[in-house]
């Protein structure tokens, strides 16, 4: 019985030893690194759109690091406690990423605004007799103040080069905006095949840029007291926490077992509840598919 139990063994065991070879591993590999690179690629877009096109992923991690280093060592000398100081500096890590993608979203948000002006800019002077090229570039004057740096490096580049599409995928580097995306490639494929219904393009897509605008500014508007009020008692515990760690009973009560225990269901807690109001307040965001 031993023996012909450990042949059909054997037999099994290289009958999934064949099949597993066939397991597609290199396109799991590339799903896992295709995933890494879109956060890299997301954190460098936040980069771009708050105007540090030069900063890396890196910057952003030695950033977390040294500010968690930093909040930990003044927690420490103030309430003596290792472990609510551990977890202020771990809650720290996490604040430059915070801050980056907050900054990023606010300025998204106020651009979304300036696009219409954009747009209408661009046709009048394609009205007036410009070529595309000219009508970008005297956007660095006449356009949006927020939106005159990218477009001044866009005319620069335009005018040492003399290649339009080099110049516009240059421009969609430093813009970083899933609308800025859009209207580019329409500009794109105008020049490259022609066409007489560039106008009617540029007007259709502006109104409905401004109608999208009105729209999420209405929502946003309706929901801001809520959201608000959600994010003030999520905050409100820690900062009573801190607050609390400052009195040497308390630190001494938290720099136990029990307390780092109950600091880390806290923050469990605490995430998920802001992830879950995250999910249901934040409105769809336009996501960059056009990038090359």
């Amino acid at each position: 019985m031993i023996p012909g139990f450990a042949t059909g063994a054997l037999f099994g065991l290289g009958v999934v030893t064949i099949w597993s070879a066939y397991w597609p591993r290199e396109t799991r590999r590339a799903g896992r690194s295709g995933s890494r690179t879109r956060f890299e690629q997301r954190i460098r877009d936040d980069f771009a759109r708050i105007g540090l096109a030069s900063a890396r992923p890196l910057h952003l991690l030695l950033a977390s690091v040294v500010l968690a280093g930093l909040v930990f060592i003044l927690t420490l000398g103030i309430s003596t406690a290792m472990i609510p100081s551990a977890a202020a500096g771990a809650g720290a890590f996490f604040l430059p990423a915070w801050a980056l993608r907050t900054l990023a979203r606010r300025r998204q948000e106020n651009l979304r605004e300036v696009w219409p002006e954009v747009i209408d800019l661009v046709g009048s002077a394609v009205r007036a007799g410009l070529s595309l090229p000219e009508s970008l570039a005297q956007l660095a004057e006449r356009g949006p103040e927020q939106l005159r740096s990218p477009f001044g490096e866009f005319a620069r580049e335009y005018h040492a080069t003399g290649d339009f599409s080099y110049s516009l995928d240059r421009l969609k580097e430093r813009l970083s905006d899933p609308v800025a995306d859009r209207i580019i490639e329409a500009l794109r494929i105008t020049r490259d095949v022609g066409g007489t219904d560039l106008g009617t393009l540029l007007r259709t897509l502006s109104s409905f840029l401004r109608e999208d605008a009105r729209v999420r500014s209405e929502l946003e508007a309706r929901q801001s007291w809520t959201v608000n009020g959600a994010k003030l008692a999520l905050i409100a515990p820690w900062v009573v926490l801190g607050l609390m760690i400052l009195r040497p009973e308390a630190a001494e009560a938290y720099d136990t077992a029990a307390g780092g225990m109950l600091i880390i269901v806290g923050a469990a807690v605490s995430f998920f509840a802001y992830r879950l109001m995250l999910t249901f307040a934040r409105l769809p965001q336009d996501e960059r598919v056009l990038r090359e």
